[in-house]
């Protein structure tokens, strides 16, 4: 199949694998604080702009059907999370008892269905750290794609419910962050229903 269909990188598109030398070392910079149009009421890290590899990794994953590079992914969400409990900006096991855990930000269950599961969770699930899909979106929901903030916001309004309650205190995680309006409003779900949100973080910030 190799022969055939050549194997391509996920983030520059160069033939040879799933996910290239390069890429791989562009993955690696440590996540930035971004701040959105829509507060999110809790602070959060991007790995990168939506551009180059960040962009390439995150359409592969969710537009064109990779899923093997959702488990190339997952370490690098690990590696972050890391980073922020080393520099005191996360909780780790010292600060707090229960582990933290990871809640994918919701996504709509046709869209999860097209591109082979929910590519969020999958991620979150390869980082190797506690995972409780908490949150999901109502059938009411649109898609996103071409509202402005304020849209979005009254798209998401009363539209995120909530599946389980995490114990603990949990991160948000999504692919890209563009107004902020899903991570606000997956973050007063939590918050309403007593959960501890201590941030969110995003593969790349748009």
């Amino acid at each position: 199949m190799d022969l055939l269909l050549p194997r391509r990188c996920a983030g520059c598109g160069d033939p040879g694998q799933v996910l290239c030398g390069p890429c791989r070392e562009r993955l690696r910079r440590p996540p930035v604080r971004v701040v959105t149009p829509v507060d999110t009421h809790v602070p959060m890290w991007s790995l990168g702009p939506y551009a180059g590899t960040h962009r390439g990794v995150i359409l592969a994953m969710k537009e064109r059907g990779n899923l093997a590079v959702r488990s190339l992914i997952g370490p690098v969400l690990a590696a972050a999370v890391t980073h922020l409990q080393a520099r005191g900006e996360l909780p780790d096991r010292i600060d707090a008892p229960v582990p933290l855990t990871l809640v994918p930000a919701p996504t709509r269950a046709r869209s999860a269905r097209l591109r082979g599961g929910d590519h969020v969770t999958d991620l979150c699930r390869a980082a190797g750290l506690p995972v409780t899909p908490a949150l999901r979106h109502r059938s009411t929901v649109r898609d996103q794609v071409g509202l402005d903030a304020e849209a979005r916001r009254r798209n998401l309004a009363g539209s995120v419910e909530l599946r389980h309650v995490p114990t603990g205190p949990v991160l948000l995680v999504d692919d890209v962050v563009t107004t902020g309006s899903t991570l606000a409003a997956a973050a007063e779900v939590l918050t309403a229903a007593g959960v501890t949100v201590c941030g969110a973080v995003v593969i790349a910030h748009a």
